[in-house]
């Protein structure tokens, strides 16, 4: 004899120590998969981008320079036409294809180790990374010139590797 089942009647679970080993499994499978995720992306030999637009573009450069404005010595700081003046005569010519220019405040140590703050201009250039090695002292030459003509005691450079678009 078949019985019927009633919809009010409760539904046959697992046996207790059974769902504890199925909740225990999902956790410790769940918990595992972030780490294998995560050292995926530090290894060059990852998958392929997920994203289009991730593989637009082309292999580039992207150095920063940041140039301060006040002078050791106690001058008169860097104004922008000075500032502007100079990357007509230095910048440009060596860069024709186009750059960009940010207004910014910087701080940094000092040679002596005091705090100092001042206004700062920020130098984007992008170029193709097959440029990299004719850029490179182009863009020594830069720093140099800026440090001599204005007295600085430096201009940071950060360079990075990205893939650009036009």
């Amino acid at each position: 004899m078949r019985r019927a089942l009633r919809r009010d009647a409760p539904v046959p679970t697992k046996k207790p120590r059974a769902r504890t080993a199925a909740l225990g499994a999902a956790f410790i499978l769940a918990a595992a998969t972030p780490v294998t995720a995560y050292a995926a992306l530090d290894d060059d030999r990852a998958a392929p981008p997920v994203s289009a637009a991730a593989s637009r573009g082309k292999p580039y450069v992207e150095t920063r320079l940041f140039f301060g404005t006040e002078r050791p010595d106690g001058g008169a700081p860097v104004t922008d036409r000075q500032f502007m003046d100079f990357v007509d005569r230095e910048v440009t010519p060596n860069f024709p294809a186009g750059l960009t220019i940010q207004d910014g405040r910087g701080q940094w140590r000092d040679e002596n180790g005091r705090i100092e703050r001042e206004r700062s201009y920020v130098l984007t250039l992008l170029y193709p990374v097959a440029e990299a090695r004719i850029n490179d002292p182009r863009i020594e030459g830069i720093r140099s010139a800026y440090e001599k003509e204005f007295g600085q005691e430096s201009v940071a450079r950060a360079d990075e590797g990205t893939r650009v678009g036009f």
